[in-house]
């Protein structure tokens, strides 16, 4: 009999660690022999994905404030040497068009929920004030474009320094946080200076419009292909890019800050696209694109 015991009692132990072996939870030390573990609808369940993070990003925004430039205001889009904001990729009314605000908001609520506050001219320097004066408006989606007027000197030696253009342009989005901390930023590249050089310099009118000065670091001499005039505007093109690097690293610090990844810097305006009067200006059809650019990059999920 004392035998027998043994026996049934080794039986329970082997016959308890098989089941421990196969069972999807494990046993402890501390489970009686002889007792299996109870499978559970955790231990069967396959692992859940982690739940992904909320956006911060409103891809509908109820209102719009645009900073930046003469490309904002639309200079010489409908007429020679004079701003022309209704037909603004970022805040005109004009139809065709069909600006980020119209496409946003709609017709009725342009003239009331969109402020265009850029200037013919600007650098980034002036942004913070700028942005100050778009806090202000208390809006829910702010436009930046501004950069190629600190590219676009009598000579590249007055470029606006790199870490001059950083500081200021981080400096406009602490000045847009400390009045207005939820409003969406989208930040739209510096263009191609030297695209908008190569396709303009075959137009004989943009040639003669060139000499009063636009743009001397990039568009002076438009027609010299020499060495000297090549290594000019190739250090005014790498300070472009340096300059987008700028804009793309100081808004990925901000969890409300879109980047278009350099969409506008890489749209091929062609002649159609550029101002008749100067060819160097977006036209309407120019102010167009930039609309459908900053849509589509705002928009997305």
């Amino acid at each position: 009999m004392r035998g027998r015991g043994r026996f049934r009692t080794a039986a329970v132990t082997v016959t308890a660690a098989l089941l421990c072996a196969g069972a999807l939870s494990g046993c402890t030390s501390d489970e009686p022999a002889g007792e299996p573990v109870a499978k559970t609808a955790t231990a069967s369940a396959a692992p859940r994905p982690s739940p992904k993070p909320t956006s911060l990003w409103d891809v509908s925004p109820a209102s719009v404030a645009a900073v930046g430039d003469s490309v904002t205001r639309a200079f010489d889009a409908c007429a020679v040497l004079a701003d022309c904001p209704e037909v603004s990729w970022a805040t005109g009314t004009d139809a065709t068009v069909n600006s980020l605000a119209l496409r946003l908001l709609g017709p009725a609520k342009v003239a009331t929920r969109s402020w265009n506050l850029a200037r013919t001219g600007a650098r980034m320097a002036e942004l913070p004030e700028q942005m100050a004066g778009a806090a202000a408006e208390k809006p829910e989606l702010v436009t930046v474009m501004m950069g190629a007027n600190d590219a676009c000197r009598p000579t590249p030696a007055l470029m606006t320094p790199v870490d001059d253009f950083r500081v200021s342009f981080e400096a406009a989005l602490a000045r847009l946080r400390a009045g207005a901390p939820k409003a969406q930023v989208y930040v739209a590249s510096v263009p191609d200076l030297k695209h908008l050089w190569s396709t303009g310099r075959l137009s004989p009118q943009g040639l003669q419009v060139w000499k009063l000065g636009i743009c001397g670091s990039m568009l002076a001499d438009a027609e010299d292909l020499g060495p000297a005039a090549e290594r000019r505007r190739a250090a005014v093109q790498e300070r472009v890019v340096a300059y987008n690097g700028v804009l793309r690293d100081v808004c990925a610090k901000d969890a409300r800050c879109r980047y278009d990844g350099g969409a506008v810097f890489g749209f091929r305006f062609d002649g159609g696209q550029l101002s008749p009067w100067d060819w160097f200006h977006p036209s309407r059809d120019g102010q167009a694109r930039l609309a459908e650019l900053a849509y589509r990059r705002i928009t997305k999920e």
